[in-house]
């Protein structure tokens, strides 16, 4: 699941010119609890209680230490300031019976409407590629978030179609399917993203 709640139109500062991302590791779970604000979760069924977010956290550290390119979660950090704007990742899932990746997204509030989502998207879809495992990279934003769709148009993904999808379990939720082709043209690093520390 991807979000990014506010539309790019309302930009709250500069326009980033790049970001890093840099490996999740136990020191960025208050970085996950700052992003389980109900603005920030309003497209993926409302905020996680405590032993959620404590549940995702540890699957992202463990997912990040994993070295089978099954996938990766990262603490997104705007540069030059060198500011934690969000967080991005990539794991492996099957989409109608092909094993694919899938990525999603959060932008901190102080940080949206600046391209942050989209340098990340693209810079998540390099890591992607470079791991090697599976041809495409899919997002699934609700309908709704328009923010979100937006994103994945700039950064390159296919409109697949419409799906329906629960996120959380058991809470209905009609998503778009975006996809891109990990193999197809634009394989160099996209401009404004570097590589992780």
């Amino acid at each position: 699941m991807s979000q990014e709640t506010r539309p790019a139109a309302a930009a709250t500062g500069p326009a980033a010119t790049s970001v890093r991302l840099v490996s999740w590791s136990e020191e960025d779970a208050g970085l996950l609890r700052a992003l389980n604000a109900p603005e920030l979760m309003e497209h993926l069924g409302g905020p996680e209680t405590e032993e959620q977010l404590e549940r995702r956290h540890r699957r992202y550290v463990g997912l990040s230490a994993d070295a089978t390119a099954a996938g990766r979660m990262f603490r997104i950090v705007l540069l030059p300031e060198e500011r934690t704007a969000g967080s991005i990742g990539f794991w492996s899932t099957e989409e109608n019976g092909e094993q694919v990746y899938e990525t999603g997204w959060a932008v901190l509030p102080g940080f949206q409407g600046r391209g942050v989502a989209t340098l990340a998207a693209r810079a998540v879809a390099e890591r992607a590629r470079a791991a090697g495992l599976h041809r495409h990279l899919h997002a699934f934003p609700s309908v709704e978030n328009a923010a979100s769709n937006a994103v994945c148009r700039r950064a390159g993904f296919e409109l697949v179609g419409e799906q329906d999808l629960e996120y959380p379990p058991g809470r209905p939720m009609r998503c778009n399917d975006w996809r891109l082709d990990l193999l197809g043209p634009g394989t160099a690093t996209a401009p404004g993203t570097t590589r992780e520390r």
